[in-house]
Formats: C-alpha cells, structure tokens, sequence
C-alpha cells in the first residue's frame, strides 16, 4: 500500500491553487459532448475521475484536445456531433472509481439508440446503482446489470422512443437527479425529478445556460421539484470552471484548526447548494473572509466565484441536521476533523449516504480519527464527536478513497509526532498535487 508520512506544520502561509471543480468539470465535459459544435473548457479538474469522463466523452463520439495542464486543472476544447450523431461505443466504458461518471453517462445512454456498457473499478462496482436503473427502465431504456441491476456492471439499450416520468428520489442524491433530467433531454414530454432534500444544482444550472429551460420549484417541507421539457437540443457553450469547494475545504478547515496559519484560496466557487462547509465552519467560529470575484458564464446560471483567506481560529461543537449534510456531502469527513478539535460537542445527522461512496466514509472517518486520538463514534446516520482532544499521529488507512487521504493527511499537520496515511496515492482522484501543495504552504 502506498503511504506518505505527514509531520506537524510549524506554520502554514500562502495562497493555494486548487484543482478545478471536478462536479462541474464532469457535466461540462458531458453537456459538451451533447451539444452539437465547439465548446472550450477551461480550468477543469485533472484528476482520475475528470479523466474517466473525459476517456467515456470520446469513446462516444466527441474530438477532445486537451490545451495545456498545470497538473490541477486542464483546458479541454471539445468538438462533438451532438446527442444526434454519437456513436455506439465499440467497447466497455471505463468508469474507474468515478460514481458520477456512471451515472451521469448512464442517463445519456438511455436516449441513445444501441448498447453502451458501463463499468468501473472494484471500488465502483460494490456502490448501490438500482437507484438509476429503476427510473431509467420507467421511461423506456433496457438495463441489465449485475446483481438483478443493482451493481456494476451496465448493459443499457437506449431507446429513442423514451417518455418522461415523475421519480421520487429515495435519497438525495445529485448524481441521481442528475441522470434523470439528462435522460429527460431526450424524452417525449415533461420529466420530473422530486428529492426531500435540494441537493447540488451545477446540473440544472449548466443546462440553463445553455439553452435548456429547467425549472426548480423549492417545496414548503423543505424538497424540491426539477422538470425538464423534452426532447430538448443543448448549445454550446464555453465554461470557465472554478476551483473546487470541496478541495478547498481541506484549507479551510488546515487554516482553522492550525494556531499559525493564514492562507489565501483563489477563484473558489461558492454556488449556494454547495457552500455549505463555509457556513458550518464559520459557525463554528472559523474566521473565514469571503471576497466576491464575480460568477462563470450563463447570466442567472453562472457559477458564483470568490476568494476565500483563512486564519487561526478558535472553534467550538455545533449541531448538523440532514438538510445541511445534503449541501456539504462530499466535506463530511473533513468537517468531523474539525470537530475533533473544536471544543465541546458535534453531532451531525443524516450521514448515510457516505456509505455508499467510493468506500464506507462513515466507518473509515470513524476509524481513522479515533487511531488519532479522537473520541468520534457513529450509530446509523449519525455521528458524535467529543471534541478539544490533542490528536497523535498514527497510521491510519484511507481505503483508497480520497476524502479520507486528505483529511488524514490535513490531521497530521496538528497531530504530535508522525501521521502514516495508507492508500495516499487516491488524493489524485480528486486533487492532484495535493501532497506538493502541503509542503509549499507549510515552509
């Protein structure tokens, strides 16, 4: 197993260059790819999971070039046919551990004539995929998976006779959603997608922008109603992708919990269902500025931008409910990191979800810290922490599942003595240049 040992940082300075935000990338590498002409991407993630989309983008068809790499983000100029000339893919579509990517793809295949298989690694193929085979049968596509569809891998037969559905998720789930309103796009009538939480909106936002009419009626017990208006031709449109809120969660809680730190975070986007981890973190008592920098393309559907400089602070236990899980999903991990220092007492609830991902986050989160010294547990959905324990280093085993590698890794910059975080090499999932990242900014 690959392991990098990470010592206590004296100080932490600088500013740092995060990757470009890998859900965004996603969709704009696939709403390229559905739309028919040039569109030029700019600042997207580079890890693995961009990559997979981007490898599956043109088996389907799309001319990708990549212009030029700084190892965090790429720009992509993406030339396609659109959804009405791809073609049916000679071979299995590699996924590797990119659960978005899967599903995602999986809503596009459903509209297209002909079979497309879908796959992934070990990691992908143990996650719950039932919740997109049963509405992407419902409106007419064939899916044939593993485990009476329930795992990867897929065999969907897309059907160009597809109908729209009203589909009650049955957890939030963007990616779901997503799916749906993509297979929406080329269905007869009015797709609807209805969660009990709203979850991140880059999908109904990037569709707007580019000429799709999505409409999004927030519900009075706190869900929402998505519908799109099919068959529906998406345009092209160029995308100025910011840096990813969830790799800047790392810094943010680094900057927080360090007593010398003072960081500067460049260009991070700040879109309101997916901010989350700021508020809960200033609630917290981190001292966090916000500096606005203006939004991405697409007027109302742009993304909004913003430095974010952070500073040593003191931190106190807050109470987290499942709505507000639901907007800072992917940050879990590293928020019970901060709680782990902070005074007093967390809770966070309606967690499950994070069993799910690319391995059981609640159980490895749990393991991890406690071999670091904290008093964390976990019963169901929920997960307490006592917090103001001095954290020790140890080694700690991230599953190879990069959320966890990186908010171990940010725990051995405060932890006495040594941290040995296992499975480290799955940061580049994710952020690559990460461990390069945490020497600069701790000279």
């Amino acid at each position: 197993m690959d392991e990098v040992s990470v010592r206590p940082a004296r100080r932490l300075r600088g500013e740092v260059r995060l990757p470009g935000d890998k859900s965004i990338s996603h969709r704009a590498l696939l709403l390229a790819l559905l739309a028919p002409g040039r569109s030029l991407i700019t600042g997207a993630g580079d890890g693995r999971d961009v990559r997979a989309t981007a490898d599956v983008a043109t088996a389907l068809g799309a001319t990708l070039t990549r212009l030029g790499s700084d190892a965090r983000t790429v720009d992509y100029l993406v030339e396609s046919p659109g959804r009405g000339g791809l073609a049916e893919p000679e071979g299995v579509l590699d996924c590797r551990n990119s659960g978005t990517t899967f599903r995602l793809v999986a809503g596009i295949l459903a509209g297209l004539p002909g079979l497309g298989v879908l796959d992934g690694d070990v990691s992908l193929r143990r996650r719950p995929m039932a919740r997109i085979a049963e509405p992407l049968a419902a409106m007419g596509a064939t899916v044939v998976g593993r485990a009476g569809t329930t795992r990867a891998p897929f065999a969907i037969t897309g059907s160009t006779a597809l109908r729209g559905i009203e589909h009650v998720t049955s957890v939030p789930s963007a990616q779901v959603k997503s799916c749906v309103l993509l297979a929406g796009l080329a269905a007869t009538g009015t797709t609807m997608v209805r969660e009990a939480l709203p979850t991140r909106d880059h999908t109904e936002r990037m569709l707007r922008a580019r000429g799709v009419p999505v409409s999004t009626r927030l519900l009075a017990d706190g869900g929402a109603i998505h519908a799109v208006a099919g068959p529906a031709t998406v345009s092209p449109l160029d995308e100025q992708v910011p840096g990813d809120i969830s790799g800047a969660a790392f810094w943010l809680v680094a900057g927080a919990i360090h007593p010398d730190a003072d960081l500067l975070l460049r260009n991070v986007g700040t879109n309101p269902t997916r901010r989350g981890i700021i508020d809960l973190l200033r609630r917290m008592g981190a001292e966090i500025e916000e500096r606005p920098v203006g939004s991405g393309p697409g007027g109302e559907s742009g993304e909004p931008i913003a430095d974010l400089a952070v500073r040593s602070s003191t931190l106190h236990g807050i109470e987290v409910d499942p709505a507000e899980v639901a907007g800072a999903i992917d940050e879990v991990p590293i928020l019970c990191l901060a709680a782990a220092v902070a005074s007093g007492r967390s809770r966070i609830r309606g967690v499950g979800e994070l069993r799910h991902k690319e391995s059981d986050r609640v159980a490895g989160i749990v393991a991890g810290l406690t071999a670091l010294g904290a008093r964390i547990r976990a019963d169901g959905d929920e997960i307490e922490i006592e917090g103001g324990r001095t954290l020790r280093g140890a080694a700690v085993d991230s599953h190879d599942d990069h959320r966890l590698a990186l908010t171990f890794a940010v725990a051995g910059l405060i932890a006495e003595g040594t941290t040995l975080v296992g499975g480290s090499a799955s940061a580049d999932v994710s952020y690559p240049g990460f461990f390069d990242e945490l020497e600069r900014v701790r000279a």
